[in-house]
């Protein structure tokens, strides 16, 4: 018999469902908040609330947005990658090409994201 995986929408992060299957996400709709949402293997999201109570000091926790913290507690709990495995790196430019267009305003409010060192 297979080993079993939950999984919890991370829309009401109430509903679980398991599956026979072992992925990062999954992408169902459900019955507690109607959403088609995704839902987030339970190991996962369980790395990602432990963080959340108690943030990494390796990075800049705070600094990060629910995806890319999700990001991270995945890269975590699903392979041999530690905290200290990621920077919180700055992104500028606006990614239409014209990179020095609106330099000002790309100093005062970089783009941040979760990478592995």
């Amino acid at each position: 018999m297979s080993r079993t995986r939950t999984y919890r929408c991370l829309n009401c992060l109430e509903h679980t469902v398991s599956r026979e299957f072992d992925t990062s996400h999954l992408s169902v709709t459900c019955p507690n908040c109607e959403s088609f949402e995704r839902f987030v293997n339970e190991a996962v999201y369980q790395q990602f609330r432990a963080f959340e109570e108690s943030p990494p000091t390796a990075i800049d926790w705070g600094r990060l947005d629910r995806t890319e913290k999700l990001v991270v507690a995945e890269r975590i709990a699903r392979s041999t990658k530690t905290i200290e495995d990621f920077d919180v790196v700055d992104s500028t430019g606006s990614g239409d090409g014209d990179e020095n267009e609106n330099e000002d305003e790309a100093a005062d409010d970089p783009a941040e994201s979760p990478t592995p060192k």
